[in-house]
């Protein structure tokens, strides 16, 4: 089995960088990177990651509408997103698990905390 394929929807490009050069220090990983909504549906249709870290707060396209749009095509439904966000209020960890998101986690945390949350989610959807 090849790397695991990661997409991350996020408009913090240097954030973004990060996370790569972390995640994919572990050997297990292989990080795509799209800087907003749109792109990153484009991105997950040409890829089909295993798992999609989405951000709420972007331009063009904000998460929820972003993980909508990916739960209702057929295409991209079971990848399982985990939201990794800034926003830490109650309404919008209700609203993310209502529109199927697997986790929701908030910014920062560590690639180990990161790494952990995807395996889960892969062992979730897997067994």
């Amino acid at each position: 089995m090849g790397a695991i394929k990661i997409l991350m929807i996020d408009d913090e490009m240097m954030f973004c960088k990060l996370v790569k050069m972390n995640i994919e220090l572990s050997g297990k990983f292989e990080v795509y990177i799209a800087n907003d909504g749109k792109e990153g549906l484009r991105t997950a249709k040409k890829i089909l990651p295993n798992v999609i870290l989405l951000d709420i707060v972007m331009p063009k396209q904000d998460g929820f509408e972003t993980l909508v749009t990916l739960k209702k095509d057929p295409n991209t439904v079971s990848i399982p997103v985990i939201m990794l966000s800034a926003l830490t209020d109650d309404k919008s960890v209700i609203r993310a698990s209502s529109l199927y998101s697997e986790y929701y986690v908030t910014k920062p945390i560590s690639a180990e905390k990161l790494i952990e949350k995807i395996e889960s989610v892969l062992n979730i959807n897997n067994g």
